[in-house]
Formats: structure tokens, C-alpha cells, sequence
């Protein structure tokens, strides 16, 4: 299974099961995150949802491209960028709080992953970027306007440009992260503190959020970042960039 679920106490806890291969996300993982949804949209019991990856390497290194880099053009690839948004903006409007408890390296479509949840908990060995500049196209399952609308212009437009891994430091300066992690005891104080206030205060402040991101259009403005990554990815100067990348994880 390339991921598990978990439930206790009212807390959802989804880990991406991958660790030989950083995590990454293929069908199967883009399953367990509708799965994840659709369980949260039927359960009232749910409180908070964390999600993680197993190991302390990587949280997420983004899409699988021993698997994606098969999707050759325009049209091959829009399918897969679509589901894989569509699961993340799921994940974004969900009723409830969200955390991605970042154990490792989250890069790529991971720091979209990281970015579509609420709260971002970065352990401090831990490293976190859009790095899909250095593959000639953009993010590309909506973590790029999740990103702008999460911190501050200038801060996003550097991350986004730069296309390098942060550190954890840096992620917290730049806003971006909410606390760096130091010990598990770390993660149990802010659950803790989570837990103080009821669920239904969580629910309602939540509702006003996604209310604001309905407003503003936020799924056309996702759907268009997918349209424009999809035209990317067809392109030349992508797929050279993703066959050296390759090659030089094989050497």
C-alpha cells in the first residue's frame, strides 16, 4: 500500500508510504487523498487531518516521474495534472483544520501538497521548495496560487522563481512555515492546543475561509495553473530537462 490512513481520537493522520522513492506521488497516493476527502466529508467526527510521509527523508518530492515522465504531450499529461489538483483542492476545502507534518524533504509538487493544508509543521532537518522551475515548467497542481495567497507577494514570487529547497529557517521566515518542529513533544503541544478550542468553532472558522477562496475564484485560478502547465509540459525543453534529472539520479 502506497499509503495508510489512520484514525484516533478524532484526528486523521494520512502518511504517504514511499520512502524508496522519497514519497513521491503516483495513481495510487492521488487515490488515498480522494479517499481522504470523501472520508472527512462523511465523518463528523473527524476534527483535524494531518497529513505526512513515512520516514524522516522526505515528506513528499512531488509527482512520481519514473512513472509521469511516460505523459508525453499537452494532451496526455492535462488528465493526470487535473486529477492530481483537483485532489489537492479537495484537501484545501476541507471542513476541517489541516497540517502537513513536513518530516523531511518537500519539494515540487510535495511543497504543493504542503502548501494546499492550512498549517505547515517543519521539522528542522527538513527542506521545502518549488523546484519546478529547474524542470522547465511550473507548479502545476495548484500550489502555485495556494502559494500566492498564503504569504507575502515577494516572498512567493522568490520562492517560486529561485526553484531551490529552503530551510526550515527560511521557511519560517518567509511565513510559510507555521512552527519549526524539534521533537515529537513539539507536535503534541500544538495538537494540544488545537484541541482547546471546539470542533465546530474549527468548522465555522474554516467555512469562512473556503467562502473567501469561493469568491476570489480560486478553482478557476487553480484550473488555469493546471491549463498552463499542462502546455509546459508538452514542451521540449521539459522533458530535456526531466531525462537529465533522471540520468543523473541513475549514476
Amino acid at each position: 500500500m502506497a499509503y495508510h490512513i489512520k484514525v484516533e481520537e478524532g484526528i486523521m493522520t494520512f502518511t504517504i508510504d514511499r520512502p524508496e522513492i522519497r514519497n513521491a506521488i503516483n495513481d495510487e497516493v492521488t487515490e488515498g487523498l480522494e479517499l481522504l476527502t470523501q472520508q472527512v466529508a462523511q465523518d463528523e467526527t473527524i476534527r483535524l487531518v494531518i497529513i505526512t510521509g513515512a520516514g524522516k527523508q522526505a515528506f513528499c518530492s512531488g509527482g512520481d516521474l519514473s512513472v509521469f515522465h511516460a505523459l508525453r504531450t499537452e494532451e496526455q499529461a492535462y488528465p493526470m495534472l487535473k486529477r492530481v489538483g483537483d485532489a489537492l483542492y479537495g484537501i484545501k476545502t476541507l471542513p476541517v483544520p489541516t497540517i502537513a507534518l513536513i518530516n523531511g524533504t518537500a519539494v515540487g509538487g510535495g511543497c504543493e501538497l504542503a502548501t494546499a493544508c492550512d498549517h505547515r509543521l517543519v521539522w528542522s532537518h527538513a527542506k521545502g521548495g518549488f523546484i519546478q522551475g529547474r524542470l522547465a515548467m511550473t507548479s502545476g497542481w495548484g500550489g502555485g496560487t495556494y502559494l500566492f495567497d498564503a504569504i507575502q507577494h515577494s516572498q512567493a514570487m522568490k520562492m517560486v522563481t529561485e526553484a531551490v529547497p529552503y530551510t526550515a529557517d527560511q521557511l519560517y521566515a518567509s511565513g510559510w512555515a507555521t512552527e519549526i518542529i524539534e521533537s515529537e513533544a513539539d507536535i503534541d503541544r500544538f495538537l494540544e492546543q488545537m484541541k482547546k478550542t471546539l470542533p465546530e468553532v474549527h468548522r465555522a472558522y474554516k467555512a469562512m475561509a473556503i467562502r473567501k477562496w469561493e469568491q476570489s475564484g480560486l478553482k478557476a485560478r487553480v484550473d488555469e495553473e493546471i491549463r498552463t502547465n499542462a502546455y509546459l509540459w508538452a514542451q521540449d525543453a521539459h522533458h530535456e530537462a526531466v531525462d537529465r534529472f533522471l540520468s543523473k539520479g541513475k549514476k
